[in-house]
């Protein structure tokens, strides 16, 4: 065997998911972007320590900045340079992607949203939807559509 095979057999790092994002917010458009860390960072996510429960992004002075994203220190990194894993990090877009992102965020009720944390050829890229925030009722909606949708799917099977 070789180390390509065996490279495609045990998988590459998880994906980050923001499970709680689809559910609280109608996502109208995403897009793709890298992310600026710091070394033990990047052990970090390829290990999944990430949440993005609390995460949101914002562009502030013509740039894309992710916060509350909380990444859990390595548990075998230096201890000379400690990361605060709470800190902001910046995000990398073409400035054309920051514009349409700002002007879609500046109505009202809309907000940047990271999705998903996954890498690409070695480098880590995040998923950042723009959301509107769902009221109670419009997430009763959806409840109603995915169980209607489950009893569909189980009346054509049996």
């Amino acid at each position: 065997m070789t180390a390509k095979e065996a490279g495609k057999k045990r998988g590459g790092p998880p994906t980050i998911e923001n499970r709680r994002a689809r559910h609280d917010y109608r996502i109208e458009e995403t897009v793709e972007c890298g992310i600026v860390l710091k070394g033990a960072e990047v052990k970090s996510l390829r290990t999944g320590k990430v949440n993005l429960q609390e995460a949101h992004a914002r562009v502030t002075d013509g740039e894309l900045w992710l916060y509350g994203m909380n990444v859990t220190p390595y548990s075998n990194q230096n201890t000379f340079e400690q990361i605060d894993p709470l800190r902001g990090r910046k995000l990398l877009a073409h400035k054309k992607q920051i514009g349409k992102l700002e002007v879609a965020v500046s109505r009202k009720g809309y907000t940047l949203i990271p999705l998903k944390i996954y890498f690409v050829k070695g480098f880590a890229k995040v998923l950042v939807g723009v959301g509107e925030g769902k009221k109670l009722y419009d997430k009763r909606e959806d409840l109603k559509a995915k169980a209607a949708a489950r009893e569909m799917d189980r009346a054509r099977k049996g």
